[in-house]
């Protein structure tokens, strides 16, 4: 049965500061080791190009078992610094009891790089609702939050911070303080937590997988008791995740057994950010006309220069200008000429195209360079991918059923295996059984092989081809404009 908290009137000032309680334990208590160790693991795991994520999922061990875990989730909102001033922190309760989520009173709490202040507002809307009050015991020695704060004070610098300690409370009542707080760009949301507990290494890199793809697939209810501490928070917010539509993206997946500890009893650690999906640009007839027209422009480029055409985003439409992913496939009739793409949106759409164009006309492995003489007759198509969902498959027969034809593309990886079909496929391949064998082939696996460690992932494309254009001779003779 877990302790109820003191209800205090939202109206009264508070001035004391939540002191330190495991500085010198879980991380160091001196203020220039401190931000030290931090900057060093955020330079470590520094990934540019990646869009700013709305909520993380973030171990709390000390920082020699889970620092490098932690740090490749806010390396991600570094490039946020200075936008991002509100962070709600939510964490298991290890130490006093409670029920429902309890919030602090406190001014402020403090680490040994300075004080992190409450967001006072933000904490009076949310005790307005009834499964959160003030506890301030549950608070004095718990870690799962305050592990947290120096990597926020050296990624984001000055925010101001929601405090949850989560006791005796359902999924449902942590989404409703979410959706509360939810806000705009101005705040991110992280929760804490670690995954198993003490089972031997192999045991837990299959119980931590288990996680990884209910984290990966949105799907709450696929956590049991004893996957994650922080599962309740967990289960909230993928329950709010999958309500707005974000997409879950696993940054990290280890155990103390690879960092600092042995391998007979082990805690798991993962890091996941969840973004907002993005804005896919609609291949309208106009915009799409403007991409075909500037992919045989950078092909036309490589035959005069051998280099891909430098592309100034000034003068195209500014929708060509947002991130995108997308593959350029060459014809000659049904025979291929070259495809190149990548599935992973991180450059604005117009450079993706001009230079995949210019890969799959003169850099793909599996065919000679393009020459002048084949410019007649070559039919040119892009597919501009949408945001990839993850999808729950327990086993193969689980994955055909999932699968659409003519509709998914599919992506599937195991370790450093990794392969992915567009949805054109489909138009050789219609047995989704044998799509899939021949995807894993793709990988270099095995066509039979399925593991606990296999993920997949499917996305739809937008398709535009020459052979929709009214003149499609015209794209070899016509510069790329604006519409």
């Amino acid at each position: 049965m877990g302790v109820d908290w003191c209800h205090v009137n939202a109206d009264e000032t508070m001035s004391f500061i939540r002191p330190a309680a495991v500085a010198g334990l879980f991380y160091p208590n001196d203020p220039e080791t401190l931000a030290t160790t931090v900057r060093g693991l955020l330079t470590r795991a520094a990934a540019n190009g990646h869009p700013v994520p709305k909520a993380l999922i973030v171990p709390h061990a000390g920082y020699i078992y889970s620092g490098e875990t932690a740090a490749t989730a806010y390396a991600r909102v570094v490039p946020a610094r200075g936008r991002i001033h509100r962070v709600v922190l939510l964490g298991p309760c290890h130490r006093v009891a409670v029920r429902g989520l309890a919030t602090s009173a406190a001014e402020a709490f403090a680490t040994p790089l300075g004080r992190v202040h409450i967001d006072a507002d933000a904490r009076r809307r949310a005790l307005t609702l009834p499964q959160v009050g003030i506890f301030e015991a549950t608070h004095e020695k718990e870690h799962s939050l305050e592990v947290h704060l120096p990597f926020l004070q050296i990624a984001l610098g000055d925010i101001e911070l929601v405090p949850f300690v989560v006791g005796d409370a359902s999924a449902n009542e942590v989404a409703q303080v979410l959706d509360l707080l939810w806000g705009g760009e101005e705040t991110l949301i992280v929760v804490s937590s670690d995954l198993s507990h003490y089972l031997d290494y192999e045991a837990a890199r299959q119980s931590d997988a288990a996680t990884c793809r209910a984290i990966e697939t949105l799907t709450p209810d696929s956590i049991g008791r004893d996957q994650a501490c922080g599962r309740v928070p967990i289960r909230g917010l993928l329950q709010v995740a999958r309500q707005r539509n974000l997409l879950s993206e696993t940054l990290d997946l280890r155990n103390s057994g690879d960092t600092a500890g042995t391998r007979d009893k082990v805690v798991g650690y993962g890091a996941w950010a969840f973004v907002e999906p993005p804005t896919t640009v609609a291949l309208s007839r106009p915009f799409g006309e403007i991409l075909l027209q500037l992919a045989a422009a950078s092909i036309r480029h490589g035959l005069d220069t051998g280099e891909p055409l430098t592309v100034k985003l000034a003068d195209y439409p500014r929708e060509l200008g947002q991130e995108g992913a997308c593959f350029v496939t060459l014809k000659h009739g049904s025979r291929l000429r070259g495809c190149i793409g990548s599935y992973r949106a991180r450059r604005p759409l117009a450079i993706d195209v001009a230079e995949h164009a210019f890969n799959a006309a003169f850099r793909d492995p599996r065919f000679p360079p393009l020459t002048a003489g084949e410019i007649p007759g070559l039919a040119l198509s892009i597919a501009v991918l949408g945001p990839k969902s993850a999808l729950a498959a327990k086993d193969e027969a689980a994955l055909i059923d999932l699968l659409r034809p003519d509709i998914d593309g599919l992506i599937i990886q195991d370790g450093d295996k990794q392969a992915l079909f567009l949805p054109a496929v489909w138009e050789s391949l219609r047995k989704p059984a044998e799509f899939v064998r021949l995807l894993k082939q793709k990988a270099g696996l095995a066509a039979d092989h399925w593991s606990a460690t296999l993920r997949c992932w499917r996305f739809t494309v937008e398709h535009i081809a020459s052979a929709d254009l009214a003149d499609p001779a015209s794209l070899w003779t016509v510069p790329p404009g604006k519409p």
